[in-house]
């Protein structure tokens, strides 16, 4: 047997190619003689070719269209329940109007939530640079076209004509509230975003007037309304946008835990914004004789326990934030949190919705 390479050097010089040509050769030094030889360390791939993609998941998108329609069907009923067995006149449409209105304040709040988030993102050091997509547009216009819904439904429940319904008080208001929601979206999809800060100020002020028209202080009403809603609105979309971000900043801990952290110093504000406006609103609304026996009062009242929950969950999620530097169990309390505050909202709305309870007083 042959035990040492070929003498010839044709066969040699042949040997040497496909030597080559199989395999790389070693960088570094020679081994020993009698050394086992060790595996080759696994390289990453740079060129192998990806899997299949996973699937897409229908489970977040079906659970937001199911909220979504449980929110409407509540608005929708929520009146009628509210006003049972308290003797008042119910208004017509009463439902639909409830429905209308929780669809556009979740478009104000979605939209301007996204305008105060990014000034809380943005000071955070080390975040990831993934992007979150933006919802302004969609929201804007979903607003709108509730805005324009609340048109049409006061001019057939008037009976009204559509030059008649824009010449009433709350049909201009309404038309307003519609041409600036159409603004604001536009603003959102063009260059600078940031403008749609001006139209959606006149909506909020149009919509606080709107809410007022009681013959008694409705200026006074409408300026509590202003910083209430915008509190309100402020707080329940900046809060989504937050939860969304520290979704796709899943990856780096620490930012995410800082950006919950300097919402939370935000949110106090806001909370003690809507304390103090929601106080003066009640004692200017609600007469004491008829807080359990009118449907605005006990609207409120559910409103009021559900801010109670609210205000425990965010009490829970800061203590967590502050004890623990994981952001886990701090962003799940933080989502249910937002969960009550969708429940806020329409509450809020149904509460736009309900009689008046001084025309049931006995203090009238």
């Amino acid at each position: 047997m042959l035990s040492g390479p070929s003498a010839d050097p044709i066969a040699q010089t042949r040997l040497g190619l496909l030597s080559t040509t199989a395999a790389p050769r070693p960088v570094g030094p020679a081994p020993r003689a009698g050394a086992i030889p060790e595996p080759p360390a696994a390289r990453p791939s740079t060129g192998a070719i990806p899997g299949p993609p996973a699937a897409r998941s229908w489970t977040g998108p079906l659970l937001v269209c199911a909220a979504g329609g449980l929110a409407l069907l509540i608005a929708l009923l929520g009146p009628g329940v509210a006003a049972h067995d308290t003797g008042e006149t119910r208004t017509a449409g009463a439902g639909l109007a409830a429905a209308l209105r929780t669809v556009l304040f979740t478009a104000l709040a979605l939209h301007l939530g996204e305008l105060l988030a990014p000034q809380l993102i943005r000071p955070v050091r080390g975040r990831p640079r993934t992007p979150v997509r933006s919802w302004a547009v969609f929201a804007s216009l979903a607003g709108a076209a509730a805005a324009a819904g609340q048109i049409v439904r006061l001019a057939v429940v008037g009976g009204l004509g559509f030059t008649e319904t824009f010449g009433a008080r709350e049909g201009g208001l309404l038309l307003g509230i519609t041409a600036g929601l159409l603004l604001a979206a536009f603003c959102a999809a063009s260059k600078r975003p940031d403008l749609a800060l001006i139209p959606l100020a006149v909506v909020v002020g149009a919509e606080a007037l709107r809410a007022h028209p009681e013959a008694y202080s409705p200026q006074v009403g409408a300026a509590i309304t202003v910083v209430h809603l915008t509190a309100a609105s402020l707080w329940t979309g900046g809060l989504l946008y937050v939860l969304r971000t520290m979704w796709h900043w899943r990856g780096s801990p620490v930012a995410a835990r800082t950006l919950l952290g300097r919402y939370a110093r935000l949110a106090a504000w806001l909370y003690a914004a809507l304390a103090a406006t929601g106080t003066v609103s009640t004692l200017r609304r609600l007469p004491l004789d008829v807080m359990f026996t009118s449907a605005y009062g006990r609207t409120l009242l559910t409103k009021l326990v559900l801010m109670a929950v609210v205000s425990a969950l965010a009490l829970a999620a800061r203590r967590r934030m502050l004890q623990d530097s994981d952001p886990t169990v701090a962003h799940r309390l933080a989502r249910r949190e937002q969960v009550v505050l969708g429940l806020v909202v329409v509450v809020s709305a149904i509460l736009t919705a309900v009689p008046d309870p001084h025309l049931i007083s006995s203090r009238t």
